[in-house]
């Protein structure tokens, strides 16, 4: 009878040893980029790369779920994720990520460090910008401009609207717009605003080309600002004139655009989710974007031109692009930095609030 028990005891207690779960990794923050352009360290850097190395982001975590490999500072308890470039990337790895039993997110600050485009009207070249509202260019109907009624501003309409900017917007079941915790945008704001950005011959030759914009000939500074998440890379006067009143029309008046790039409502949609399941807090969203180039031409370039270099002596397509990864990196590991130092605070409780 004993020889009979012997057997499945000891199977019991080998299987109940190895099915103890490991705690999950602790995450304090994590740094949301959007695109690398090779390897994470070493040749030449996307937004992922000066993370990695001066963090430093030296552990790699598999992420097959997602669009790269995850990297982590075990020290610090800061993640890096890579999510690939578009809101359907964006969204799909940050809920991947959220889902994954593997980490600890219950705490986490998430900070979006990217480039994007910048208003000529509100900012320059190389300037970083903090966003309080995010709004998706997207979700819409939308006319041929050479089938528009002439009286319409533009063949875009808002979903479920007969007109443009046709009054009321629609509730916002679309998540078209996507209002972030605005005390933790000002402290955060507060904390980098007086952060020297690098300023160079060429960032200087770039915007002196922008005479009628004082804005955009200023030098690199910290600011504050709206963003618009788009698949499509528009550019041009017309569309920066849409950009600025489609951002104003989902706000209620309360939004400016300042900046334009891909992802960020994909995020922030997986991050609403993931609160309600109680896997993250998107009151600890953070968007900072930081301006490789102008959304729109200056006097004298036709847009073609301005963003396909076509006349390389007036195109200035991405000119401002590795100032911009400085500038994200420069002003984003300040708040990290902040957070990390006085986590026995900031753990329970957000700043600004």
């Amino acid at each position: 009878m004993r020889r009979k028990l012997l057997l499945p005891i000891l199977l019991i207690v080998s299987l109940s040893t190895y099915a103890q779960p490991t705690a999950p990794i602790p995450v304090k923050v994590v740094v949301v980029t959007m695109f690398e352009i090779g390897a994470d360290t070493g040749d030449r850097p996307g937004e992922f790369q000066y993370w990695v190395e001066r963090l430093p982001l030296s552990q790699t975590i598999p992420f097959p779920q997602g669009y790269r490999n995850l990297r982590y500072n075990p020290d610090k308890q800061i993640l890096g994720i890579c999510t690939g470039m578009g809101t359907a990337r964006s969204a799909a790895s940050i809920m991947a990520l959220g889902m994954d039993p593997r980490f600890d997110l219950s705490h986490a600050y998430w900070m979006v460090a990217g480039i994007a485009g910048i208003d000529p009207e509100d900012g320059s070249a190389g300037s970083a910008v903090w966003a309080e509202w995010l709004v998706d260019g997207d979700l819409a109907h939308e006319i041929d401009p050479r089938e528009t009624p002439k009286e319409w501003p533009t063949g875009y309409l808002p979903l479920r609207r007969t007109k443009p900017y046709e009054e009321p917007a629609q509730d916002n079941d679309f998540t078209v717009s996507i209002h972030l915790n605005p005390e933790l945008a000002k402290w955060a704001f507060g904390l980098t605003k007086d952060t020297k950005l690098t300023d160079n011959e060429t960032l200087q030759k770039m915007r002196s080309r922008y005479k009628g914009f004082p804005e955009a000939q200023k030098p690199p500074r910290v600011m504050m600002g709206d963003h618009i998440a788009a698949m499509t890379f528009w550019h041009g006067k017309y569309l920066n004139d849409w950009a600025n009143k489609w951002v104003s029309y989902w706000t209620g008046g309360k939004g400016n655009f300042v900046t334009s790039a891909m992802e960020d409502t994909g995020t922030g949609q997986s991050l609403q989710w993931l609160t309600n399941a109680g896997k993250a807090d998107i009151n600890r969203y953070m968007v900072l974007r930081t301006a490789s180039n102008y959304t729109m031409q200056p006097a004298g370039v036709t847009a073609a031109e301005n963003l396909t270099n076509g006349g390389k002596e007036v195109g200035e397509r991405y000119t401002a692009y590795v100032p911009a990864l400085e500038a994200a990196y420069q002003t984003g590991v300040v708040v990290i930095d902040k957070l990390i130092g006085n986590w026995a605070v900031y753990k329970d409780k957000t700043p600004g609030n």
